[in-house]
């Protein structure tokens, strides 16, 4: 039978399976991205109202602006990614982070996971409507470089932050999709 993909909003009856993407990328030292997964989620009933607030952009810090958060999910039972669309720009999200954020559970990757997300991501962003979207990346994430051209991607800009250590790379992808 073969793997059926959805792009959900976060759902209580994933809790072990989302926990167990955290714990997982936790375990190979990488940062969690997007940046939701390191909101506490203890009391995940409240979790998930507060990312239900961020959509709404009710509570959303000074700075922020409203984002949604959605997980890629694999056969209906498998948390095996997770996305978060910024609703608009502010000069840092032009700087670094961009319309769309994403990551893979490490034991998932190379299977064509990350242009999945973004493809489902997009369709999701068309539905907010953002008909233009930027995404950044830093210039040594190939992997992810590669998953933004896959989907449109068209570079705009490379420039060092001191503050990362690194060379962001800025794609912006004309938003194919309608909602």
């Amino acid at each position: 039978m073969p793997t059926v993909l959805a792009l959900m909003p976060p759902s209580a009856s994933l809790r072990d399976s989302y926990r167990s993407l955290i714990a997982e990328c936790v375990a190979s030292g990488e940062a969690l991205v997007p940046f939701t997964l390191a909101f506490e989620n203890a009391d995940f009933d409240a979790f998930l109202a507060r990312l239900s607030d961020c959509a709404a952009g009710i509570g959303v810090p000074d700075g922020f602006v409203a984002h949604s958060t959605f997980w890629l999910v694999r056969d209906q039972t498998e948390v095996v990614g997770v996305s978060n669309i910024r609703h608009a720009l502010t000069p840092s999200l032009r700087r670094e982070g961009g319309h769309i954020g994403y990551g893979i559970r490490p034991s998932s990757r190379r299977q064509g996971l990350g242009i999945a997300i973004l493809q489902h991501s997009l369709q999701r962003a068309a539905g907010l409507g953002l008909s233009r979207v930027l995404i950044t990346c830093g210039k040594s994430n190939i992997a992810s470089a590669s998953v933004i051209v896959r989907n449109g991607g068209v570079l705009e800009s490379e420039e060092y932050l001191a503050d990362r250590g690194e060379v962001v790379q800025r794609y912006w992808i004309t938003n194919g999709y309608t909602d």
